[in-house]
């Protein structure tokens, strides 16, 4: 099935989900509309005929959906539940002669279930708008050089397409010719613009804002980082936290209890208690109602997806409510260095030059020679020293050493200390001191002497030290693990103010550290980017992945930071904790008020109106408070 026949298909989707959620609520109100005018006829001694039918219509209008749903459910699974439970419920309370308490219970049930609805429904919502956002369309240059208007579905990685300004780029790809600002909002969540330039990758469903681009597809339609982030979504949305896949588990067994507690409360009451045997049928019609666990089943499931879609607005994708609870759990986090704490690209942070030279010299030499390099150092360098022109000859690249090369006749060597440094008395203890703070060192020289050396390091993200100082303040320990050296390490932790290090650890070791980590702090979540990041993204408690990162990275992830912001994975985790504060207050509260109920009817304290208020506005109530999570403020 291709992409825009899934779009097609779930836009249908969405309009049935939308149309389902209007008319249960409208069927509700006009419940509760046949209620008022069947109270006012009865109230009127008008003939029982009249009001018992308009009861009897508020019944059937009001209890069709759940009604349809539980018998469905039941038939489907082969075990009772809620639905099924209130309907028996309703229809006890109107059978002892309490129509009116009946249709409340119908209605308010019928108005909590559509609230419900509006909850999921509006989680799916927010899908469907992220999914009207993929074109459908590319214009392919062809073979010829003439321009194709086909579907997105045809592209193949490697073929050449054409984005005009104001136009969503139909896939990811890479700039072969032009430039533009590109509006990623729907990717990073970031409505600032971007500038993009040749070799620079951009992503589908991304507005080229000014820019007559040509693009070299790198990802078919089904594989874009968007179609990602709309998968990951769903899944989100399908999967349910431990506490509602708990609650699932056992409902139809608690009604099974409910219903069998019910039965022999009438059929014994009469024998082993005063009650008479009318007095024991409505006291066991008030026990079918109170008893029934829609506060609790209402408890999490809504509360859940509010905060999935309330995270996902801000950038940070969950993949289940069984990731977002675990979240506010975690006592520690552990860091992949590269390209998570830091850029990922080495800087040159000083320069050492030698008094008997000059700097524009140094720098002349350096860049000549870099920019026929192909070391992942040479482009820092080149970078920083600038542009010059020159003639070159006797280029030789010596692995793992550096390169040799001849400019204006002169010898040159530029790399390691040992290969390029002719003096070794050069700036000794500034060297040792840059050293030691974990800086790479490149050094210069000519047929005589060293004539310099550069300072090379990965550079801290601007966040960072910010966002470990927020994770440090909730109490949780910070950790990075990470393959670089000793003195490398230790440095970087310093400067971001990390708990604790794990230096020269081998990709196949973090596995080992993670699973050690998860036995000293009982909880731990690890964050990274890279392939070799993702069998320790799985080891840990919560997988977190930097939204830039590895596809094998993102895949194995529980959690994805879209903004590659790391000061967003605090935010996550305070709203973790506030989805367990809000869930642990549903349950307990509704918990409550069924044990109370339960506690006043056994004492015949509890009268059939108050029962059917005090349980289905506990379900309400409970909604309402999940509901809180969609408007949680972000810092």
């Amino acid at each position: 099935m291709n992409t825009s026949t899934v779009t097609h298909e779930k836009s249908h989707v969405f309009k049935r989900a939308s149309w389902v959620e209007h008319i249960e609520l409208i069927m509700a109100l006009i419940s509760g509309v046949l209620i008022v005018l069947a109270y006012i006829a009865e109230r009127q001694d008008g003939a029982p005929a009249l009001y018992v039918t308009l009861y009897l219509t508020a019944f059937l209008i009001g209890g069709y959906a759940k009604a349809k749903e539980g018998l469905t459910d039941t038939w489907e699974t082969r075990s009772l539940n809620v639905e099924l439970l209130m309907i028996i419920a309703a229809i006890g309370a109107a059978s002892i002669g309490y129509w009116m308490e009946g249709a409340i219970l119908i209605f308010i049930f019928a108005l909590s279930g559509a609230l419900e609805t509006y909850t999921m429904n509006k989680n799916e919502r927010a899908l469907e708008s992220l999914m009207e956002l993929q074109p459908e369309q590319a214009t392919r240059l062809n073979s010829s050089g003439g321009l194709e208007v086909v579907h997105i579905d045809e592209l193949r990685v490697g073929d050449h397409i054409y984005v005009r300004p104001g136009e969503r780029i139909p896939v990811d790809g890479r700039i072969l010719k032009g430039s533009a600002s590109i509006e990623e909002a729907a990717i990073t969540g970031e409505s600032i613009p971007v500038d993009r330039n040749v070799g620079d990758e951009v992503y589908g469903s991304s507005v080229n804002l000014n820019g007559v681009l040509t693009l070299e597809v790198t990802k078919l339609a089904t594989e874009t980082l968007f179609q990602k982030i709309i998968q990951m979504v769903q899944q989100a949305q399908e999967e349910k936290s431990p506490s509602a896949q708990f609650i699932d588990r056992y409902e139809g067994r608690y009604v099974q209890v409910v219903l069998a507690s019910v039965t022999a409360i009438i059929l014994l009451g009469p024998v082993l208690t005063s009650w008479s045997l009318e007095t024991s049928i409505y006291r066991g019609m008030i026990l079918l109602v109170v008893a029934s666990p829609c506060a609790l089943v209402a408890a999490i499931t809504p509360a859940a997806l509010a905060a999935i879609a309330s995270s996902a607005k801000h950038g940070i994708l969950f993949k289940g409510g069984v990731h977002i609870e675990n979240m506010g759990r975690l006592k520690a986090v552990a860091f992949d260095k590269t390209g998570t704490l830091t850029i990922g690209k080495p800087e040159v942070q000083a320069a050492l030059i030698h008094p008997d030279t000059t700097q524009e010299h140094v720098y002349r030499i350096v860049s000549l020679i870099e920019e026929h390099s192909m070391h992942p150092l040479a482009e820092a360098l080149v970078q920083y020293t600038g542009s010059y022109t020159g003639a070159m000859e006797h280029f030789k690249d010596v692995t793992g050493s550096g390169i040799e090369a001849t400019i204006d006749g002169v010898a040159y060597r530029v790399g390691k200390q040992k290969f390029a440094d002719r003096s070794h008395d050069f700036f000794r203890d500034e060297v040792e001191r840059l050293k030691a703070a974990g800086h790479t060192l490149v050094f210069i020289s000519d047929e005589e002497k060293t004539i310099g050396a550069f300072a090379l390091r990965d550079t801290l993200r601007p966040e960072a030290k910010q966002a470990i100082e927020r994770l440090n303040h909730l109490g949780i320990a910070t950790i990075m693990i990470t393959g670089d050296n000793e003195a490398t390490a230790r440095a970087i932790a310093s400067e971001a103010g990390l708990t604790r290090y794990i230096a020269e650890c081998l990709p196949e070791e973090k596995v080992e550290h993670i699973k050690r980590l998860k036995q000293e702090y009982g909880s731990i979540g690890m964050i990274g980017d890279g392939i070799n990041d993702a069998p320790a993204l799985a080891t840990a408690d919560v997988g977190i992945a930097m939204g830039e990162g590895t596809d094998a990275a993102l895949e194995t992830a529980d959690v994805v930071l879209m903004k590659n912001d790391l000061n967003r994975l605090s935010s996550a985790i305070k709203q973790s904790r506030k989805l367990n504060r809000v869930v642990l207050q549903n349950v307990v509260f509704a918990l409550g008020v069924i044990l109370v109920l339960i506690a006043t009817n056994i004492f015949e304290l509890l009268v059939m109106p108050f029962a059917v208020v005090g349980h289905e506005g506990s379900t309400i109530l409970v909604i309402l408070n999940g509901l809180r999570l969609l408007s949680t403020s972000w810092d």
